[in-house]
């Protein structure tokens, strides 16, 4: 989780390596640092990987401001010497303004020995009371900092319901609201989900704190470091005995604060939610390039064709009698409803209404299906990657013509989405099988997020094809418990000739050979839907 600490970094650090063709940026705004912080002695650094990791960041030691290129785009995207330029760059130019406002407000260090996590909430407390100060001595600087706003934020600042993550989120962004930075508008969504997870009460202590700390003096360490425990105390955090920021469960899954993150950057961005969430999983869950593509054989056809057909059968189980509407006889008439059909003849439209209603027999109303499927791509889990591939193809054109969605996920050293929801691949993305097996985790929230295991109302399976070797095996059996609490079976299939770990609440099945787990997951499937 980025930490609103990393823009401001003691010592001199280490300057970011030389790009010619960067160097009028950096020529350009060394020059124009003495308009927005009246110093005369930094010196602006501006290139590809600039900024230690942050999207900028300040060296007070080294009297230097560091911004990222990446956030302007191409050197000659404008002329920085240009008044005008700062409009067609604004979220770069807020960036500098921003590390200009602690260059001229945060004079203040941490004293020594301060707990971690006393430190961590003064710094927090800091980003807001330097950019009102610097938004009190230059109005019209609101503007290009509230560019930077979602910039420095990063969409898992929220990454469970708990006090810490709500303050912290609060810290960032309503904070700023009485900075006078962004409106209360913009973040309605994230103040009621921080209010129901940590209470009115509290947050209102944790107002009176960044208010007070918008009055400190730039030089005044001691107050800001008093304002740092007296947050702690609200959310009762004693930095004696926990000194270190807490960190996230990661055996829980995202709540109500990273749903209301989303909502906030995504409509800053000018997207909608699910356009958001698409572009941050392309972006964090694409393929490596040496996974390659290729079209599907005829006998892949013709297993998604007959897959299709036997899940099409298990929505037709059994069928039961019933009743449904119809627009002409036979069956019996529904007075009302031929008088509204009546009623659209003589109006010249086109009737819709269903007069009668007649017996007949029909398959009973099934739920939809959500099936996740995850594959484990670490190196002993060689021989499943290409019938595991082929098997996501499969499944993804069986689902399409019977209310069912899909996603295959693949979890080595990163999670891979292979084949995305409401899609139907036309090649097969062929996966490879390396590293080890650390982004389990990741791969079930992200396979949460993508279908909403959690959510009842659905029919939901969960699938792994693992050996179920893991590192973090203590966080995994949480994520797997709260789905079978929820509803969510989970089927795991092991291979049997290799050594691994056995998780409770799933149903485990050794399986001899990658065609056999393949054949497990459409059974289970085919199952599941014949009894809903």
């Amino acid at each position: 989780m980025s930490h609103p600490s990393t823009h401001r970094a003691a010592g001199s650090g280490v300057p970011a390596a030389s790009a010619p063709d960067w160097h009028p940026w950096s020529d350009a705004w060394t020059r124009h640092i003495p308009v927005l912080t009246g110093r005369h002695d930094l010196t602006v650094t501006v290139a590809p990987g600039a900024g230690g990791g942050a999207p900028a960041c300040f060296y007070p030691d080294a009297r230097r401001i560091e911004v990222d290129a990446t956030h302007i785009g191409a050197p000659d995207i404008t002329n920085p010497h240009k008044a005008g330029h700062k409009r067609l760059v604004p979220t770069a130019y807020g960036l500098l303004v921003h590390e200009a406002a602690h260059a001229t407000h945060s004079l203040w260090t941490t004293p020594p020995r301060t707990p971690p996590v006393v430190a961590a909430v003064a710094d927090l407390l800091e980003e807001s009371r330097a950019e009102n100060r610097q938004r009190g001595r230059r109005r019209g600087d609101r503007r290009w900092l509230r560019h930077t706003v979602t910039t420095l934020l990063d969409p898992n600042d929220a990454p469970v319901d708990d006090a810490w993550h709500a303050a912290h989120l609060a810290g960032l962004l309503l904070a700023r609201v009485d900075a006078r930075i962004i409106t209360t508008k913009d973040i309605k969504g994230v103040r009621a989900a921080v209010t129901t997870v940590i209470g009115r009460k509290k947050l209102r202590q944790l107002r009176d704190v960044w208010r007070q700390a918008h009055t400190v003096d730039d030089t005044d360490a001691a107050t800001m470091i008093d304002l740092a425990w007296r947050w702690c105390r609200i959310l009762d955090i004693d930095p004696r005995q926990r000194p270190e920021p807490p960190q996230p469960d990661p055996g829980a899954f995202a709540g109500q604060l990273a749903q209301a993150l989303g909502d906030y950057l995504a409509h800053t961005a000018g997207l909608t939610p699910a356009e958001y969430t698409a572009q941050q999983i392309r972006t964090r869950h694409s393929a490596p390039p040496s996974w390659t593509r290729r079209d599907p054989t005829d006998a892949e056809r013709a297993a998604a064709r007959q897959l299709a057909a036997r899940l099409r059968r298990a929505r037709t189980h059994q069928p039961e009698p019933d009743t449904r509407p119809s627009p002409v006889p036979p069956g019996r008439l529904r007075t009302r409803h031929a008088i509204t059909a009546q009623a659209q003849i003589a109006s010249g439209s086109m009737p819709t209404a269903t007069p009668w209603q007649r017996r007949t027999t029909l398959p009973p109303p099934k739920p939809h299906l959500h099936l996740a499927v995850l594959v484990d791509t670490s190196f002993s889990m060689h021989p499943y990657a290409a019938p595991m591939s082929s098997a996501g193809w499969i499944l993804a054109h069986a689902a399409r013509t019977n209310q069912a969605t899909t996603t295959m996920i693949g979890f080595g050293d990163r999670a891979t989405l292979l084949v995305p929801p409401h899609q139907q691949p036309a090649s097969v993305l062929e996966m490879r099988a390396f590293g080890g097996t650390t982004a389990f985790i990741d791969a079930v929230k992200l396979a949460d997020q993508l279908l909403r295991l959690r959510q009842p109302g659905t029919l939901r399976m969960l699938a792994v094809v693992s050996d179920g070797d893991l590192p973090d095996t203590a966080p995994a059996q949480r994520l797997i418990t709260t789905l079978h609490q929820t509803g969510c079976a989970v089927l795991w299939l092991r291979p049997a000739d290799l050594a691994g770990h056995t998780f409770t609440h799933t149903t485990t099945i050794e399986v001899a050979d990658p065609i056999q787990a393949v054949d497990a997951i459409a059974d289970a499937a085919v199952t599941a839907l014949e009894h809903a």
